[in-house]
């Protein structure tokens, strides 16, 4: 489970202490940190669905980070997978209940190139899928207050810090 340890040394170093979620700190114990086996879609999308129907039954558990570092490792291939984790978002009718938010190790934004910084604000120690359940993340908006901000302060705050300073963090986060 070293790739959990990595998760969770990234929510806290990179996340919480860089401030790219202002939401996180207060939500920290309510994170469920959950480690796929899975080696292809199928049983990937198995685990999703499980913590899916685990997250409606258990109101505590506010987000669930599905680490699977076993598949999905070209961001190309999980981009693609996102597509089908929503589609069962909509069969299971579970569109509004919660939503997927993506973080991969080669994140890239449409629009920029491999190297700029601001990807980092997606990027991870491993492939997951972010699960948060919606009405947790509203009444977060709701206390914070202005969030349209947010992706441009994230932004600027990146840039300052630099490209070589985010890989060394997210080095860092994999390294024990």
């Amino acid at each position: 489970m070293y790739c959990l340890v990595a998760v969770k040394k990234w929510v806290e170093t990179v996340v919480i202490d860089l401030s790219l979620c202002p939401f996180a700190k207060q939500k920290q114990d309510k994170i469920r940190y959950f480690h796929s086996d899975a080696s292809n879609v199928e049983s990937l999308l198995n685990d999703f669905h499980r913590e899916l129907s685990l997250m409606e039954k258990d109101n505590s558990i506010e987000t669930t980070l599905l680490v699977h570092p076993d598949i999905l490792q070209s961001f190309d291939d999980y981009n693609q997978f996102l597509d089908i984790a929503d589609s069962l978002l909509e069969q299971l009718e579970l569109v509004g209940v919660f939503q997927i938010a993506s973080f991969h190790p080669r994140y890239q934004f449409s629009g920029t190139s491999a190297e700029d910084v601001e990807n980092y604000s997606n990027r991870s120690p491993y492939p997951m899928l972010h699960i948060l359940r919606e009405s947790s993340l509203e009444n977060a908006i709701a206390s914070f207050g202005d969030t349209e901000g947010i992706p441009e302060k994230n932004i600027e705050h990146l840039n300052q810090l630099g490209q070589e300073k985010m890989e060394q963090l997210l080095r860092a986060c994999i390294a024990n």
